[in-house]
């Protein structure tokens, strides 16, 4: 979307468009059209010559269906949706491949033409991965849509178990470790979070990473999430500790996020948690089995945004 070379070795066109001729090319206004690549995180370029046919072609599946134009705000949810998880990966790729070439090459050198050598490393074999990642995602997500509508009238309301997972003394820990350092803390926090998510069949929502949100439609699989989180990360002694606090109760599904009070409760439980230990509220609690958990109610403490709270103690028995 500029005019510099690496940029132009990773799109393979060269920009010959205005905004207002890709907009009059798609078919919709001008200002719907810069709207709609604000939203997609691309930065404006007023009148030049920024923008090319691949430009046109992904502005046209947004602003028109087989049926006809797409509603605006459909179009624009849709948008930023990919905007902010493409922008995220490609940060990710970039900084992880060139940190590694960087790693073997000489000191003071680097690739002669990073967006050449960035597309070569990445190209179109791993544009065949995005795709089938995407489709089998795409395809959990209906399956998860399917068993709720079998349940609910509403797709996206749906009792589920919500965790919450923080490293314990973050800020501390980054003001006393390396850069280096960190971003190896928080690489390994999130890929071994990530990993037990996955194999307890839950989902990560977001890692900010300090902290994972994830999400399990049954509450002893969350537990076993929670547990698991604790045994790679707390019981690691080359990581710092962690804290878990999981909430139960409905939620909304939106735009890949969750949100409602087992939510914010889920997050405000970590707060009154103790170093690798399982903080969950009553109505998580009431559901886990006895003959496997043992549960201890803590004194009733206030917690922000729900007055006092009475939280739980989990463990296995």
């Amino acid at each position: 979307m500029s005019d510099n070379g690496p940029e132009r070795a990773i799109q393979g066109e060269e920009p010959e468009l205005t905004a207002a001729e890709v907009a009059q090319q798609v078919g919709i206004p001008i200002d719907q059209a810069r709207r709609l690549f604000r939203t997609l995180g691309f930065a404006e370029h007023g009148d030049a010559r920024a923008y090319t046919a691949a430009d046109v072609a992904a502005l046209r599946i947004l602003a028109h269906s087989p049926e006809g134009p797409v509603d605006l705000d459909i179009a624009l949810n849709v948008a930023r949706g990919i905007g902010i998880t493409m922008a995220r990966l490609a940060d990710w790729e970039v900084g992880e491949i060139v940190q590694h070439a960087d790693d073997g090459l000489p000191d003071g050198q680097h690739a002669d033409d990073p967006g050449a050598w960035v597309a070569a490393q990445l190209g179109e074999r791993f544009e065949s991965l995005l795709v089938y990642a995407w489709r089998r995602h795409l395809a959990a997500a209906v399956a998860r849509m399917e068993s709720v509508r079998a349940l609910d009238d509403d797709p996206h309301t749906t009792d589920l178990s919500v965790g919450f997972a923080d490293i314990v003394g973050f800020t501390a820990l980054s003001n006393e470790v390396s850069r280096e350092r960190i971003g190896e803390l928080v690489e390994v926090f999130e890929a071994r979070c990530g990993d037990v998510i996955a194999r307890e069949k839950g989902r990560l929502i977001k890692s900010m990473g300090d902290a994972v949100l994830f999400v399990n439609d049954d509450p002893m699989a969350a537990f076993t999430t929670a547990e698991g989180i604790i045994n790679v990360i707390g019981r690691d002694p080359r990581m710092p500790d962690v804290r878990v606090g999981l909430a139960t109760g409905g939620v909304v599904l939106r735009l890949g996020d969750v949100f409602g009070p087992p939510v914010n409760l889920a997050a405000r439980l970590t707060q009154v948690a103790r170093r690798n230990r399982i903080i969950v509220d009553h109505a998580t609690a009431d559901l886990l089995p006895p003959d496997q958990i043992e549960s201890r109610p803590l004194p009733a403490r206030p917690v922000r945004g729900f007055g006092v709270v009475e939280p739980v103690t989990v463990r296995r028995a």
